[in-house]
């Protein structure tokens, strides 16, 4: 007695032998996902034109008033002005702004809002979320550092790398010290306990350190015990590469090692780049404290 395949409710007869998981669309992979959270990363960004003026017109209209105002005094090295020593400082101070404040904020924010509660929930790979975030911030921090280096070649006498040497150490020095930087901001995301607490938070550190890593000031200008202080976080030391790219190499008299320490300030923004992947491993949050 053989018996007759039954039929669906539309009177159709089933395949046979074909898998289900075949009739299904195949997932896009982590990285097309994240790259695509890039794209809405971006677009979000440049919509909301206040950060974005915040962002980019506020390191370049500070190098422009500074610059003004101390950039015709010489420093001890002839040919060096302190214009050109602002201009290296404010397009570190960027590259922090770009990832650490931003992202800081920017995350906590969506977190206050349920953002990234309803992103937990959806299909998308967690790890899309910070390729996201990435993408974003290091499209800024390119823009950021195109910016600067106009203004600085404009107004300031800024000396382009001169070699395929200093190009290479401007690019790992701005690679490092914002992934560094981007993956700080995305660890203290996690103290605020609301958005609105989150800028005062993260910004207020933020202008301290940019004050006694050589931003705002010449570095030779911070009182000793300050300058120890500046040399355990990221931003003194990606500033100081960033003047061995731009500066003659007998600028480096004026650092306190009188040396650019090109392996030292690798090794330190490795080591940020390592401690912030753990502590973002360990305490992000997708979900606000209060809810």
């Amino acid at each position: 007695m053989t018996t007759r395949p039954r039929r669906d409710m539309t009177g159709r007869k089933p395949l046979r032998g074909r898998p289900a998981a075949a009739s299904e669309a195949a997932l896009p992979s982590v990285l097309t996902t994240g790259l695509a959270r890039g794209r809405v990363e971006l677009t979000t960004f440049f919509r909301e034109r206040e950060t974005v003026v915040f962002i980019f017109a506020l390191p370049a209209v500070l190098l422009v008033m500074l610059g003004s105002i101390f950039g015709g005094q010489a420093v001890r090295v002839p040919g060096v002005t302190v214009g050109q020593l602002f201009v290296a400082g404010m397009i570190a101070g960027g590259i922090m702004s770009t990832s650490f404040q931003y992202l800081g904020i920017g995350i906590t924010t969506e977190r206050d809002q349920g953002m990234l509660k309803r992103l937990y929930g959806t299909p998308m790979p967690h790890t899309a979320y910070f390729i996201g975030k990435i993408v974003q911030v290091f499209v800024c921090m390119i823009a950021e550092i195109a910016l600067l280096m106009i203004v600085g070649v404009a107004f300031y006498h800024l000396h382009l790398p001169a070699s395929a040497g200093h190009w290479w150490t401007l690019a790992w020095v701005c690679v490092l010290g914002c992934a560094a930087c981007s993956l700080l901001g995305i660890a203290v995301s996690s103290l605020p306990r609301s958005a609105r607490s989150a800028s005062p938070m993260i910004t207020l550190p933020f202008l301290v350190l940019e004050f006694i890593s050589g931003v705002f000031i010449p570095f030779t200008s911070v009182p000793p015990w300050l300058q120890r202080v500046a040399a355990v976080f990221p931003l003194k030391w990606m500033a100081q590469g960033l003047r061995s790219a731009f500066l003659p190499a007998r600028a480096a008299v004026l650092e306190p090692a009188h040396s650019w320490e090109h392996g030292r300030t690798a090794l330190v923004l490795a080591a940020w780049v390592a401690a912030g992947l753990v502590v973002c491993v360990r305490t992000f949050r997708w979900q606000s404290r209060k809810r």
